[in-house]
């Protein structure tokens, strides 16, 4: 059993909160390096939320503004 098997198996049920975790965690990254690598880290947390069985959902684009 994988490393990755056994995260899931803990973490069945609390997906909301695993991704939470992981949101703030990207966070955190991208406030210590200003920004620099904000698209690698924002495509590393929706790998990482894709494998823990949740769903790495884009927030909705906003419309063009006037």
């Amino acid at each position: 059993m994988s490393m990755m098997d056994k995260l899931k198996q803990m973490l069945k049920g609390h997906e909301e909160q695993a991704g939470q975790g992981i949101d703030k965690a990207g966070d955190f990254v991208d406030e210590k390096t200003q920004g620099k690598y904000r698209s690698q880290v924002d495509t590393g947390q929706d790998k990482l939320k894709q494998q823990m069985g949740g769903s790495a959902q884009q927030p909705p684009e906003e419309p063009p503004q006037r």
